[in-house]
């Protein structure tokens, strides 16, 4: 059975999220459809590449991942199919996929599908529907769209490194509360060396050991470790780390080796 996995900032009470699927299922009545997440804010690109980046990969090979972030129609607007590492990625060409992607994809097309004019306002649920279900259902990228070279760049901001120091920040604070950095677990092995550290950030608090797990330490002290996504993560088991610890996005983190 095909697999279409919506990633969107639609949220759970108004129509939305109803006609997107409803617009599928018309198309492609058999497909399996699965929710990554319709909660992300709204507009904010840089969350969506997060939780689709870290998860994709964790569905079969040949899924299409729908991506529902800055859809409005404009002139100027260019909807894009992609495929990389064997799955297929649908959505706005307006920087959403350099942050997911590490590597150049292997093709690019620059969707080719006449939009219906009732859906003007919500192109998602149409042009990109279409789309992801046409791919889903067997056809090629060359069947939808007409090829193109290149994808919009976001830059994102990447932790800067001296010889015993790493300055990082937050970049995602999850369901859990749990505060994640954008210090990678290669990132910290590479600088670190082996070396005992020392994690600062707000309030003058700090770690100086990475665990392995959330229940490593008792019920409510803070830790560290890198979770799921192999991002830093600075946690409190089974406690609300961003509001006890008052971090929130794009603060700063500083580690310091010894």
């Amino acid at each position: 059975m095909s697999i279409i996995t919506l990633t969107t900032d639609l949220g759970d009470k108004d129509i939305y999220q109803a006609a997107l699927k409803g617009s599928i299922l018309r198309i492609l009545p058999t497909v399996n459809m699965v929710d990554i997440t319709h909660t992300v804010a709204a507009f904010n690109i840089q969350q969506a590449a997060f939780i689709l980046k870290n998860s994709f990969y964790y569905f079969p090979e040949e899924t299409v991942h729908l991506l529902g972030i800055d859809t409005v129609y404009s002139d100027d607007t260019k909807f894009l199919a992609i495929r990389y590492h064997n799955h297929y990625f649908v959505g706005t060409d307006n920087g959403i996929f350099s942050l997911i992607f590490e590597e150049d994809p292997e093709e690019i097309v620059e969707i080719d599908i006449l939009q219906d004019l009732k859906f003007l306002h919500f192109p998602l649920a149409d042009i990109l529907a279409k789309a992801a279900c046409y791919l889903a259902d067997g056809k090629s990228l060359k069947d939808i769209g007409i090829p193109v070279e290149s994808i919009e760049k976001k830059m994102t901001l990447q932790p800067a490194v001296e010889r015993n120091q790493i300055r990082g920040m937050v970049i995602y604070i999850d369901s859990f509360q749990n505060v994640i950095t954008n210090i990678t677990k290669d990132f910290f092995n590479r600088v670190q060396e082996g070396r005992r550290f020392v994690l600062y950030f707000k309030r003058n608090e700090t770690i100086t050991h990475l665990s392995w797990h959330y229940n490593e330490v008792p019920e409510g002290e803070k830790l560290c470790l890198f979770g799921i996504s192999d991002h830093l993560e600075i946690a409190i088991n089974k406690g609300n780390a961003s509001g006890l610890l008052g971090l929130n996005l794009g603060d700063s983190v500083i580690i310091d080796f010894q």
